[in-house]
């Protein structure tokens, strides 16, 4: 009965999807045979407007305009319905709680992106240097197989806290007792229970940054290299002057893409604390206010809060890119 009414309900909607989908990809397919018609000057930009038009279409759709419709619902009541102007935006600014969250995003956004690709860059210098790199290296990416809700169960198991008189199951907690102190519930203690969820990300992206830097350490030319070491720099002057000058633009690629995935973040905090005990950022407040407390207006403004937190860095990366195909 329950599977009929589901289908009863939603086959109208259903049907609206796959008729709009058949209606998109029928006048795709005809305006692909209409352009691989054309011959001439012509030719060349109806065949550039053919490919471009369809990927542009869906980022409209897809991006552009949900955008707007956010910014829009952010200026609306909880409902959706009624206009209240920068009621939402003026009770982010008064709401204490929304101030701590902002505060722990802002420590996200200052310490992994940093600590993710330095250490990413220290392991890809001291990798490239071994002869049977290839094994530490997966070993070491093999995290980011693992979804982030996957990396905090995982963890949940390190951060494990059982009371004194019972055996400890928790790895950090079995060590702390090795050591001769009685661990404490690791999850409880603020901000430790913050910098305890920053070190999930960390394990799980820095396989990424290490990866991607030690390719661009290895495209860095030889003969640089070994004339550098001819004029007598080595070690920390080769990688200061020499090494890290050629990969400074990949870094700065790996650190922004960093900070986008930490303001991003939500499966960790949810998994772990649930935004529990000041461990709550952004995205995660976001998703409580729209799905949990159905407050379409807050959750917005939350959402455009974090859009312009990426934002920056988002125009950042565009003008570095065109000064390196400047220079180029």
């Amino acid at each position: 009965m329950v599977h009929l009414s589901f289908w009863s309900t939603n086959l109208p909607k259903i049907e609206q999807t796959l008729g709009a989908l058949a209606i998109f990809f029928a006048v795709l397919g005809a305006i692909f045979f209409l352009a691989g018609r054309v011959n001439g000057r012509a030719a060349r930009p109806i065949a550039g407007f053919v490919f471009l038009a369809p990927a542009l279409l869906l980022l409209f759709a897809g991006l552009v305009v949900p955008a707007i419709k956010t910014i829009l619902y952010s200026f609306k009541d909880s409902y959706g319905n009624k206009y209240i102007g920068l009621k939402n935006y003026q009770w982010l600014i008064d709401n204490p709680e929304f101030r701590k969250v902002f505060f722990n995003t802002l420590l996200w956004i200052l310490i992994t992106p940093f600590a993710t690709t330095a250490l990413g860059l220290l392991l890809a210098i001291m990798l490239n240097r071994m002869k049977r790199e290839s094994l530490p290296k997966s070993l070491l990416f093999m995290p980011m197989a693992i979804s982030f809700v996957g990396a905090s169960i995982i963890w949940q198991f390190v951060y494990n806290f059982a009371p004194p008189t019972q055996p400890q199951t928790g790895l950090l907690s079995a060590l702390a007792r090795l050591l001769g102190f009685t661990p404490p519930n690791w999850i409880l203690i603020q901000p430790l229970n913050t910098f305890l969820l920053m070190v999930i990300f960390v394990w799980v992206e820095t396989g990424f940054a290490m990866v991607i830097l030690s390719a661009a350490i290895k495209g860095v030319p030889a003969d640089i290299m070994e004339a550098s070491a001819l004029d007598g720099a080595t070690g920390w002057k080769l990688f200061r002057d020499v090494t890290f000058p050629m990969v400074r633009s990949t870094f700065i690629v790996v650190l922004a893409t960093m900070v986008v995935t930490s303001l991003k973040l939500f499966d960790i905090v949810r998994t772990v604390t649930g935004g529990n005990f000041s461990t709550s950022v952004i995205s995660n407040e976001m998703y409580s206010e729209i799905f949990v407390r159905f407050d379409n207006g807050r959750g917005s403004a939350m959402a455009v809060v974090l859009f312009v937190l990426v934002l920056p860095i988002l125009v950042y990366n565009i003008q570095n890119l065109r000064r390196e195909r400047s220079i180029a």
